[in-house]
């Protein structure tokens, strides 16, 4: 029998919760969440026996969108499922979600929970999952991680306490790879990504060298994202594993096409998302559709329908003006991300530097930002760092003379999207907590 106090915390978050939309004070993603832990610490373990099957996501990039690909296509499929679909991600946020989800009143067929990284082994502690996806380990946030291998010795942990968790890995993924060694695990990958748009394509010229979970450097038979793709170890004979979903891309500028093949069957989709990162995110969404047992069908009308997380990609109108808004936070993604941008646009970079976007901006630095040098519309720097930025574009090789700087996001955002010239469009690539100043503006 439930305690008293997993009751009553349930009223007061509740209670908590209307408070902060009445008073319009902020999102309600964590703050209820941090109450509802410091009230009843094993709220979690409660919680856990109102959901049939449990999924966890984590991994440097694309935590979100995979997260909410696979909870639409759960959706679609007419199951019930909770999903903390604003990207609150650490324990506070996953909290958050559990206490405002209509628990007791209703049980969910699945839990799906973008978890951050690090707060994975903590999420373990009282709520055991049924299923880890991986999707992949980048270098980000130098200020918590030093570097790939220290955030996977914190999700090593996370798997260590939950030895029967089931694991969905991304084997294009050295380290994330790595995960199943001496256990039951089942990959996905691509075997090809073709390039099908003069918009975009990939010159694999800033892919450099990785090291191999031994300390070698890895060779590569076929390179697409970073340390993604074909590799083995000639030192100590790591290699790639073999899939058990086969992936197939072709990226077209805004939309790729991928097939899937499964125990001898293949599955071919259209994705509406831009760039190589969001295939990899909907082949990691689908294989895991699959192995639930999705019907095909489903999973196509699935992500036909599916809407994009504010900034994760999202198509939008600000002022008039058709936007595309892409998250920016570590080399890898940022720089598939400029692979993508309209060089035609107007094209705003907000980075902040506070504690969730990482204190630490050297990776911009190590981000290739030469391509916008062909930008022929505005190019405006904005945010704690818009100095910094405009820095980083000069030593670019963009004249100072192109870039406007700004540092305040709402005037910023008037510069590129001005509302008495509706005719360009704009792109806005922001670091996090830039993100979530425009989730909170009315355009």
């Amino acid at each position: 029998m439930k305690s008293i106090r997993f009751y009553l915390t349930l009223v007061i978050a509740r209670m908590i919760y209307l408070a902060i939309k009445i008073l319009n004070k902020s999102s309600g993603t964590s703050f209820v969440g941090m109450v509802t832990l410091k009230i009843c610490p094993g709220f979690l373990a409660c919680c856990r026996e109102y959901v049939k099957q449990a999924i966890t996501i984590t991994g440097t990039n694309g935590k979100s969108t995979t997260s909410g690909i696979l909870a639409h296509i759960l959706d679609v499929n007419s199951a019930s499922v909770v999903h903390n679909l604003k990207g609150a991600n650490m324990l506070t946020g996953v909290a958050n979600m559990f206490a405002l989800c209509g628990i007791p009143f209703k049980n969910f067929d699945y839990a799906v929970i973008e978890s951050d990284e690090a707060y994975l082994n903590k999420v373990y502690d009282d709520f055991k999952a049924d299923y880890l996806l991986v999707t992949n380990l980048f270098n980000d946030q130098v200020d918590r991680y030093a570097n790939v291998f220290e955030t996977a010795a914190y999700i090593q942990k996370a798997i260590d306490k939950n030895p029967e968790v089931h694991l969905l890995l991304n084997a294009d993924d050295p380290v994330v790879s790595n995960f199943g060694k001496d256990k039951q695990a089942l990959y996905f990958g691509f075997e090809d990504v073709q390039y099908c748009s003069e918009d975009y394509q990939s010159d694999n010229k800033d892919l450099g060298e990785y090291k191999c979970v031994c300390g070698n450097v890895l060779s590569y038979q076929k390179q697409f994202l970073a340390q993604e793709g074909h590799y083995s170890c000639e030192s100590c004979g790591y290699k790639r594993p073999e899939l058990d979903f086969k992936g197939y891309a072709k990226v077209y500028a805004d939309y790729s096409e991928i097939k899937v093949v499964y125990q001898g069957k293949e599955y071919d989709f259209s994705v509406n998302l831009i760039g190589l990162y969001n295939a990899y995110n909907a082949l990691a969404a689908v294989s895991h559709a699959i192995l639930l047992g999705v019907d095909y069908a489903v999973i196509v009308d699935a992500l036909a329908s599916y809407k994009t997380a504010f900034g994760r990609s999202e198509k939008t109108v600000i002022n008039g003006h058709e936007a595309l808004i892409q998250l920016i936070k570590n080399p890898a993604g940022a720089g598939e991300v400029l692979k993508t941008v309209d060089l035609n646009s107007n094209i705003l970079i907000g980075i902040n530097n506070n504690i969730a976007d990482g204190t630490d901006i050297s990776w911009l630095w190590d981000t290739d930002f030469s391509r916008l040098k062909d930008a022929k519309g505005l190019l405006v720097t904005s945010g704690i760092k818009a100095k910094d930025m405009a820095k980083r574009l000069v030593d670019a090789g963009i004249s100072e003379d192109k870039i406007i700087i700004e540092e305040d996001v709402e005037k910023a955002v008037e510069l590129v999207a001005n509302p008495n010239n509706k005719e360009a469009k704009v792109t806005i690539l922001p670091s996090y907590t830039v993100l979530m100043k425009l989730s909170r503006m009315k355009f």
